[in-house]
């Protein structure tokens, strides 16, 4: 914790003759009666009034002493922090075109693999991960960070819904997918770059081809680890007729051998997955990669740390007063 205004802390010196006033010369004031021996009131009991006569004193200091601290403005500063992590470089690559809306894994594909991969990113919090969203067309939601709270809100805004919003054209370009991603690993030290390419289709646009872009990522060092994504059978597809919801049975279009063959041209391996509980494996054997270190820097903001003071001085302003018309009350 610091303070904006340190000036203000000075004014704590003036405590002290305040105390010293309050201790040499303030019972001097206090009405007193003569007597001519004391011997008798030497063991008197003393009563809780008595031995509390000096805590209205000691909470004015407190109210004092508080509104200083406020009047200083407390902040808690949180700024660039760097530090040595072991992580790596990964990039999830996602289709969200509309077949992942396909209702073979509950409770669709789509949202399946968003929260099998909410959960992989939250295992790994040391790892540099961003997300490449495709279809037709890929685009980068959201770039390499350690910030996972920020990744994890993009992903779940993710939905195969943009296809229909007209945000993004639909179909499978996987080929871009991928350069997508590579792109934002090609530049990247560590030791493991890793793409994560997870789709229930096969390549049917873009400017290039699948094959074209695993040779890119081979060039480069960079791993890409393909998952083929849906049942073996026809599955459930949602679509709207009169503004009711129906479904229609969809085959699954995968081509896998493309798949295998991205991942093992770039000494990655291809999975499918049939079922949510596959899935979750698959990411539990990819979570095994292994580590390198990295330097990693992260921003936090600084605030205002002054209410704790502020209601401390309320309180202990509203206690003396308490105390000395109700507790402490004196009759003239």
């Amino acid at each position: 914790m610091e303070f904006a205004n340190k000036e203000y802390l000075f004014l704590l010196l003036l405590l002290i003759p305040y105390i010293v006033w309050y201790l040499l010369y303030k019972k001097n004031a206090e009405p007193s009666l003569r007597m001519s021996d004391t011997f008798a009131y030497q063991y008197a009991h003393k009563s809780w009034r008595v031995r509390m006569i000096h805590v209205p004193f000691a909470l004015r200091v407190i109210t004092f002493v508080m509104l200083i601290l406020v009047l200083a403005r407390p902040q808690r500063h949180n700024a660039w922090n760097s530090r040595n992590v072991e992580g790596i470089d990964i990039m999830l690559v996602m289709d969200v075109s509309t077949s992942m809306l396909t209702e073979d894994l509950k409770p669709n594909r789509i949202e399946a693999a968003k929260n099998v991969a909410s959960e992989f990113i939250s295992g790994r919090p040391d790892d540099n991960i961003g997300l490449t969203i495709f279809a037709g067309e890929a685009f980068t939601q959201c770039p390499m960070t350690t910030d996972h709270q920020s990744l994890l809100s993009l992903l779940h805004n993710v939905n195969a819904d943009i296809v229909q919003r007209g945000l993004i054209e639909d179909g499978t370009a996987i080929g871009m997918g991928l350069v997508n991603a590579v792109s934002r690993l090609k530049d990247r030290k560590t030791k493991s770059r890793v793409v994560i390419l997870l789709t229930d289709g096969s390549n049917n646009r873009g400017d290039i081809s699948p094959m074209t872009a695993a040779d890119i990522a081979r060039s480069l060092g960079i791993r890409v680890y393909t998952i083929a994504v849906g049942s073996n059978k026809p599955a459930p597809y949602p679509v709207y007729v009169a503004g009711t919801k129906q479904y229609v049975n969809m085959r699954v279009d995968i081509d896998p051998q493309t798949l295998g063959q991205i991942a093992s041209v770039t000494d990655g391996n291809f999975y499918r997955a049939t079922n949510t509980a596959e899935l979750k494996q698959i990411y539990k054997d990819i979570d095994e990669l292994e580590k390198t270190k990295m330097s990693v820097k992260k921003y936090r903001k600084k605030y205002e740390a002054y209410q704790p003071f502020a209601i401390i001085a309320v309180i202990s302003l509203l206690l003396e007063v308490f105390m000395r018309t109700v507790v402490l009350r004196r009759i003239p």
